[in-house]
């Protein structure tokens, strides 16, 4: 019973069966106002987990081709900010090649990456929010297998 209602029972004023029938109107008009249609899509969204898929803007994937093991540390950086980088190492020698990929798989293992070779001296290197599936060697052994049985 709301205050005014017992106030008017009290002074006599009002019956029961009018105090029972004005709240229930009054009740009524509460939920009438809870479930508008925007606060019922509000309190069906609150429960939900909607993730955009648009959540990053800019997504970029470097090309680099050092020439030099000093490059490698700009790689590592591209990479700390969740930047994917193809690395190409075609130009450098061979030792030196070896020292840059030892250089960025540490940095791909602190980062919770992953590298991955995807030609001749040619490396993807991706943050750990870039998930790498299949791989370019072994599409290459199946043309292989391919072209060997025609």
């Amino acid at each position: 019973m709301s205050v005014m209602n017992k106030f008017m029972s009290f002074l006599g004023l009002q019956e029961e069966e009018e105090i029972v029938e004005r709240e229930r109107i009054d009740n009524l008009e509460e939920q009438e106002i809870e479930t508008s249609p925007f606060e019922a899509r509000k309190q069906s969204t609150k429960g939900n987990n909607v993730v955009s898929i648009h959540s990053q803007k800019n997504v970029r994937v470097i090309l680099n081709e050092p020439r030099s093991y000093d490059e490698a540390q700009d790689i590592a950086d591209h990479l700390r900010s969740r930047r994917s980088v193809v690395v190409n190492l075609q130009r450098v020698r061979t030792d030196l090649a070896v020292r840059i990929v030892d250089f960025l798989s540490g940095t791909i293992y602190a980062l919770n990456g992953s590298i991955s070779k995807i030609g001749p001296n040619i490396f993807l290197c991706t943050p750990d929010t870039v998930e790498i599936q299949g791989s370019i060697t072994d599409m290459l052994a199946e043309e292989n297998e391919y072209k060997k049985s025609r």
